[in-house]
């Protein structure tokens, strides 16, 4: 950092869009939209610093995850203005997928073999609620492969859609407060240590990595002691 408190490294608008793999077309269109900040103006200059490279990689995360232009602008409006780069690296990591697992696309025919008859727009539906299928264009689909059988087995079982919706409702929620409680304990009590010991974002993106299957696995024994306790006070209410 400069003595004034500016970064020392700018970059020019042809080494921002090499840097991060984008054209200059593009870059301009995210800055109109407020995605990230207008350029640092050295006289009739522009320059970019490590905090638009950083907001333009976080583009780019949530672009491969699917995210829509106006749930982009969403999710960028609830990042601090003041955000650090490894603020966003973070918030970057975070975004990574928590499942090892890596979905495969399929046709809605190839779909259909694999369950035997012509799918119906209420069982893909139903699929699509229960997280086993994710629609994209051109009638193509997401799929979560080692959840397929289970998405179809409960078809054949007449598993209401209706449930299935309900249901994706509550995960959704819930999972939308637990990610941001989740990101707040990163953001405020891991990535402060690390910094102070001079570690890179890297090491903190490694540390989220490793402990994203204890996390997982923290929920899903969270969930069954839930189950059991809610299953016990479902039986002391019938026995009164």
């Amino acid at each position: 950092m400069t003595e004034s408190g500016e970064p020392t490294e700018l970059l020019t608008l042809d080494e921002l869009c090499e840097r991060v793999g984008m054209s200059v077309r593009n870059v301009r269109f995210y800055t109109t939209k407020g995605l990230v900040p207008p350029p640092i103006r050295r006289g009739r200059s522009g320059y970019y610093s490590r905090v638009h490279v950083g907001r333009l990689e976080l583009v780019q995360e949530l672009q491969s995850h699917g995210f829509t232009l106006s749930a982009i602008e969403k999710y960028v409006a609830g990042i601090p203005a003041d955000a650090t780069p490894e603020d966003l690296a973070l918030a970057r990591t975070m975004l990574a997928p928590w499942d090892v697992e890596r979905p495969i696309e399929m046709s809605r025919a190839e779909l259909s073999t694999r369950a035997g008859h012509e799918l119906t727009d209420e069982e893909l539906r139903t699929l699509a609620a229960l997280g086993v299928v994710f629609p994209l264009k051109r009638g193509q689909y997401q799929v979560a492969v080692s959840q397929l059988s289970v998405g179809l087995g409960l078809l054949e079982l007449g598993f209401p859609p209706e449930a299935a919706l309900a249901a994706a409702d509550i995960y959704a929620q819930h999972g939308r407060e637990v990610a941001k409680e989740l990101y707040d304990v990163f953001r405020t009590m891991v990535w402060p240590v690390y910094r102070d010991q001079g570690a890179s974002p890297e090491t903190v993106r490694q540390v989220v990595e490793k402990i994203k299957p204890l996390s997982i696995a923290a929920l899903v024994s969270a969930y069954e002691a839930g189950m059991d306790e809610t299953k016990r006070q479902g039986v002391a209410r019938r026995s009164r």
